[in-house]
């Protein structure tokens, strides 16, 4: 798996493979969707809305939008941000890691997981942190296996959702 950095064009419109390739990713996804309500549609999310998602990522100045590569294609696809907006947060956070679903299950997520904290380390970075939605079990018990620990219970800042906030030391 290789991990190639997103970056929008100066007209921030991505290639029409490439967001083929993400409509895709995205839509294979429809029950972790329907959870986090983030599309207002979760059986039908169109390009213009992954376009538009992403865009509002990659506004803030400290996220980074990762994609990740296998033989077959794009597998998944991690956002981070290298500094919370709460400046007495001192670590890096995961906001999404999602894989494809027709792929998930073959170990792509840990090794997704395990790339980003590496990208962490590497910057000297000692932890990392993320939220699990409290109505995501599932996403839980995902992290809480790769060592993640739950930390705190709080709404999340976008939307005011119920999340658990994990942790987990990098050195």
């Amino acid at each position: 798996m290789i991990l190639e950095p997103l970056t929008l064009p100066p007209d921030h419109g991505l290639p029409d493979g490439l967001l083929t390739e993400l409509t895709a990713l995205y839509a294979s996804q429809r029950d972790f969707h329907a959870l986090s309500g983030d599309f207002p549609g979760p059986d039908g999310i169109r390009p213009e809305q992954v376009a538009a998602a992403l865009a509002d990522e990659l506004a803030g100045p400290d996220a980074e939008v990762l994609l990740a590569r296998g033989e077959g294609g794009l597998v998944g696809i991690a956002i981070t941000l290298v500094h919370h907006p709460d400046p007495a947060d001192p670590d890096p956070w995961i906001g999404l890691l999602m894989i494809d679903a027709g792929v998930q299950g073959h170990g792509h997520g840990r090794r997704l997981a395990s790339l980003v904290e590496d990208r962490f380390r590497a910057a000297g970075r000692t932890a990392v942190r993320l939220a699990v939605l409290g109505n995501n079990p599932a996403g839980l018990a995902f992290w809480t296996a790769l060592g993640y620990e739950v930390i705190d219970h709080r709404e999340d800042l976008r939307s005011g959702r119920p999340c658990a906030v994990l942790r987990k030391r990098l050195v």
